[in-house]
Order: structure tokens, then sequence, then C-alpha cells
């Protein structure tokens, strides 16, 4: 059947961004393809989130963490494994847009964009990466990106510069890391 193609049970998934919206979304439907599911929020908790994901009788896992800080993607990883077991399914989901005409657009909003949407990523699915290489069972990296990364957008420029370079980043792992 068809929806078999589907199941994930018994996989574990590490949702970014999982408070709200897409990311909470994402999270209760690998819960109800039978993934046990680790979300991510930063400032706001997923805790309701996760209270959906345990409603369909999967394990779940609130974690929160601010992705500017370079430690907090290994941290995430590492509690997840240790309260949930391996990462099978990484979403990389977490964004957040900061506008104003290019020409006022200061230096602080620039870096912390491009800090939580592209390199938050690349370290995420770096952590990820290498122990499903090293584990030979692979694994499912999704990183969410945006209509922008192809067309730009207007006062949004960091936004549309790490969607720009998440799509890349994804071309280029998939290059490396595929099989």
């Amino acid at each position: 059947m068809i929806l078999n193609s589907f199941n994930l049970e018994g996989k574990v998934a590490l949702v970014t961004g999982a408070s709200a919206g897409i990311g909470a979304a994402i999270a209760v439907g690998l819960a109800e393809a039978g993934a046990h599911v680790a979300c991510h929020g930063n400032s706001r908790s997923p805790e309701d989130t996760c209270l959906h994901v345990r409603n369909l009788g999967r394990k779940t896992l609130a974690l929160q963490g601010d992705l500017r800080d370079r430690s907090v993607p290994a941290e995430l990883v590492g509690q997840t494994e240790r309260e949930l077991g391996r990462v099978d399914i990484l979403v990389n989901n977490a964004g957040l847009i900061r506008r104003a005409p290019a020409t006022e657009y200061s230096e602080e909003d620039w870096l912390t964009v491009i800090e939580v949407n592209l390199n938050s990523v690349f370290r995420l699915s770096q952590q990820v990466g290498k122990r499903m290489i090293a584990s030979a069972q692979g694994g499912k990296i999704i990183n969410i990106a945006s209509l922008l990364t192809f067309q730009g957008g207007i006062t949004v420029p960091a936004y549309a510069a790490s969607k720009g370079g998440v799509g890349q980043l994804t071309k280029a792992l998939a290059n490396e890391w595929a099989k």
C-alpha cells in the first residue's frame, strides 16, 4: 500500500522552530506518520506542539535554545539522542525575518538573520549528517527555504540572502552526502 512508503514508525525526528506555524505542523505530521519528535523553540516553548505529539502516542521532547548561539545545535542533537535515540530525520525549519530598506538595514539585523536562518542550518546538518554517515543507516535532512530563495524580495535583504544560501547549501550537501 502506498501509505506504507510514508510510515515513520520508530524513527526519531528533530524539528527546529516547532513552537508554532509550519514547524508545529511538520512536527505533528511526522508524529502522525509514526515518528517520535523532538520539538525545538527559541523564546517560545514548543510544549503545545509536544502535547499534540504525545496525544498521538509518540514520544516527544521539548527543546529550547537560541540558534544564534553556536553551541546550541550540538546540544539539541545530543539531548535528542540521549532522550529519544538517533536522529533519523532533521527538519531545519526555524527562521526569522527583519524588515528594512537595504540602505537602512542594520548590521546587527543582518548578522542575526544570517546566523539563525543559514548558519544554524549548516551546524545542525553537520552534526546530524556526520552521525548519519558514520552509522551507515542514512537518514533525511529537510531544509525549509522560501520562495524568496528564487525571487529576492523587498526590504528583506538578509532573509532573501539566507534562504538563497539554504537552497544552495541543500544542493551542496545532497551532492556530497546523498546515495
